[in-house]
């Protein structure tokens, strides 16, 4: 693996770009030591999508993992890639031939970003081909092919981390510390409000066979995942019920919208919207009986602001998949450990809980979720 001394000599004024990403602010040069030597990541980016290319653009500025290789079934992409990031023709993979990348000592891991429903053979096919996996979220469909991935990065003997960029973002982690610190005293509710305005009726996302349902598993899984660290428990009891008010672009299988409600250990519970009907909603919310936090916006590319009853966070602004794909980095590389998990079991987690969602909608009832 190449020192980080080398590859900051290759992609020299490359920082200039970073200016036009959104979240950026100088004070991101305060947390990353450019000179800092060690082991670089050496990455493939399965999918060139549009989050694709967000990741690719970040890495730019990463210090610790650097894109090497592509995967892709359109041609003129990976041409497009070759040139923008200077891949080299044996770094470059379509879907048909990927599992070659075995053979190849240059690439160390794969960052799998194509859409859901892909998900679980993708990963599957590089754990085989043995190689680290990052996975964008929701890892899978639901629990059952979660678990078959955990099993077969196991066999192996691979890393498996999802993509859960708001467990580096400063300002979740200092009301998570806060929390922990017991500075809001007992945690009593949460909110999570998820949702946007959907567009072309025709994308993936609408293929319940790509997508594996409608908002939840792209937009409501934040409010899933934040109630679990913003309440810093696991929930125990679920109720839901969907809306949906357009019948031809939803069609069965793909919500709309979803109210869910949880219930936790301590008797805390959380009350939570998931929408592709509405725009302006992405808040989360924390009351405890000395304090309340509140991110509006809580999972937006950046800026995120925050307040507690102390007084605005002042966090510093930062571009997420940067700091995600350096902090994976130091967790495959050295070891390190996160302050929230970002492994394979941390997504098992929110798909039992998204199963038992489907599953209160489905039935009308309280669904105990499964441990």
């Amino acid at each position: 693996m190449n020192s980080r001394r080398d590859f900051l000599q290759k992609i020299g004024v490359s920082a200039l770009g970073l200016s036009i990403l959104p979240g950026y602010i100088q004070s991101n040069r305060a947390i990353y030591d450019p000179f800092e030597e060690g082991p670089l990541l050496r990455v493939a980016i399965m999918g060139l999508g549009g989050y694709g290319t967000r990741v690719a653009e970040a890495m730019q500025s990463c210090t610790k993992a650097k894109l090497v290789g592509v995967i892709s079934g359109t041609p003129s992409k990976i041409k497009a890639w070759q040139a923008r990031y200077n891949i080299p023709p044996k770094n470059c993979y379509n879907y048909g031939n990927f599992d070659e990348i075995k053979n190849n000592p240059d690439i160390d891991a794969v960052y799998v970003i194509t859409p859901n429903g892909l998900h679980h053979d993708e990963v599957i096919r590089v754990a085989q081909a043995g190689k680290h996996v990052i996975c964008e979220k929701p890892m899978a469909l639901n629990a059952q092919q979660a678990q078959e991935m955990i099993d077969a990065c196991k066999r192996a003997n691979v890393r498996l981390l999802v993509g859960y960029r708001m467990h580096f973002e400063p300002h979740t982690l200092e009301i998570i510390r806060m929390r922990k610190a017991g500075e809001f005293g007992k945690i009593m509710f949460f909110q999570g409000l998820s949702g946007f305005i959907i567009g072309d009726p025709n994308q993936w996302r609408l293929n319940k066979e790509l997508s594996g349902g409608g908002a939840m598993m792209d937009i409501g899984i934040y409010s899933v995942n934040g109630s679990r660290y913003m309440t810093g428990e696991e929930p125990i009891w679920v109720t839901a019920e969907e809306t949906k008010t357009d019948p031809v672009k939803f069609k069965e299988g793909i919500d709309e919208t979803i109210q869910f409600q949880f219930g936790f250990p301590s008797g805390a519970v959380a009350s939570c919207l998931s929408t592709y009907s509405m725009n302006f909603l992405d808040r989360f919310f924390l009351n405890g009986l000395d304090g309340f936090a509140e991110l509006d916006p809580a999972t937006g590319y950046g800026p995120i602001r925050g307040r507690t009853n102390k007084g605005e966070l002042n966090q510093p602004a930062v571009i997420h998949q940067t700091v995600q794909m350096d902090e994976m980095s130091d967790m495959i590389l050295k070891g390190k450990q996160p302050i929230v998990p970002v492994d394979g079991e941390e997504a098992l987690k929110d798909l039992k809980i998204i199963d038992a969602i489907y599953e209160a909608v489905k039935t009308g009832k309280r669904m105990e979720i499964k441990k």
